[in-house]
């Protein structure tokens, strides 16, 4: 796990009560979403204990891409990727929370495109 800088903490400190939530109800897609210079996007998801969150993003530059989520006051994050372009994955909640997916541009900015499907524990 990445502890990151202090953009980072700051960031994730402030981004919770902004979150759009993705529900099981469909995907969600999105396509050619700008992330500027050093800022952030996030989606989040509300998952039980054994539920799953599928994940796919390509973006034109190489991102911070995570998932994490609270507790209490740390910031925990089971997945993390450096610098890539693109990523797929699948990840089983082991304790019900709220998952951000979060992506961070570097220097050059990026345009992402991305899809989340939550599946219940039970599908």
């Amino acid at each position: 796990m990445r502890s990151g800088g202090p953009l980072l903490v700051a960031a994730l400190a402030l981004c919770g009560c902004a979150a759009q939530y993705v529900t099981a109800d469909a995907p969600k897609i999105v396509r050619a979403h700008p992330l500027p210079s050093f800022q952030i996007h996030e989606d989040c998801v509300r998952l039980a204990p054994g539920d799953r969150v599928e994940y796919r993003f390509e973006s034109t530059e190489p991102v911070d891409f995570n998932i994490h989520y609270h507790d209490d006051k740390a910031v925990v994050m089971p997945v993390v990727r450096e610098q890539s372009r693109e990523d797929a994955g699948m990840y089983a909640a082991q304790i019900a929370r709220d998952y951000c997916l979060m992506w961070e541009a570097g220097a050059a900015g990026a345009t992402i495109d991305y899809r989340i499907r939550v599946r219940a524990r039970d599908s």
